[in-house]
């Protein structure tokens, strides 16, 4: 190589070595997809934890979360109530982030009119814990089918040492809602059938 080469060559070598040096490490939603990844193929009973009587019905209930199919930019999670089985949390990957969907379908596989709805995190959040305010998509249908009280949504999902939780949460006032369901990791059980709509 020439004088004139090395000259020229040795900003560019500076550049990559300092890119090098100032990698950033993983980011926190990804270490969240990692630890939602490690529990691939496992299921666990869980319990409400929140008492608004809404929920009354559903704590009386087997719960039982499955981490059922998962790819490197997905993973769906089928949520059971005692024999219903129309439930799926769906969390992807985004350009500018995760994104949590709500899939919902009838016995016969088809959909429910309230399905597809949730939100994109709006901040990096936590290895361990995500916030998905609603999105606009999900306003537009809540509206469109008379339950505007749910246009401020905020899902969580949390998953840290021992446990797996899902929380739903809305502002102080006349809608205010908070329901929390939390699954113990430590005690895994079988798996349940596949959700309504799955092939198998």
């Amino acid at each position: 190589m020439t004088g004139r080469s090395l000259a020229f060559a040795a900003p560019l070598l500076g550049l990559a070595a300092a890119g090098c040096a100032t990698t950033p490490p993983a980011s926190q939603q990804d270490a969240f997809m990692a630890r939602l990844q490690a529990l691939c193929g496992q299921a666990f009973e869980g319990r409400v934890v929140t008492s608004d009587p809404a929920d009354r019905d559903m704590a009386g209930q087997r719960l039982v979360m499955h981490v059922a199919d998962c790819s490197a930019d997905r993973v769906r999670i089928p949520f059971h109530v005692g024999d219903d089985r129309s439930r799926t949390w769906v969390i992807t990957r985004t350009l500018g982030g995760l994104r949590l969907k709500h899939d919902h379908r009838h016995e016969d596989g088809s959909e429910d009119v309230l399905t597809q709805y949730g939100g994109d995190t709006a901040a990096p959040g936590t290895a361990s814990r995500q916030d998905f305010p609603v999105d606009a998509d999900s306003i537009a249908l809540f509206r469109r089918e008379n339950r505007a009280v749910s246009v401020t949504n905020v899902w969580a999902v949390e998953v840290r040492d021992g446990l797996f939780a899902y929380e739903l949460r809305r502002p102080p006032g006349p809608n205010q809602r908070h329901f929390r369901v939390e699954f113990d990791l430590t005690r895994p059980v079988a798996a349940p059938p596949l959700p309504w709509g799955w092939q198998g």
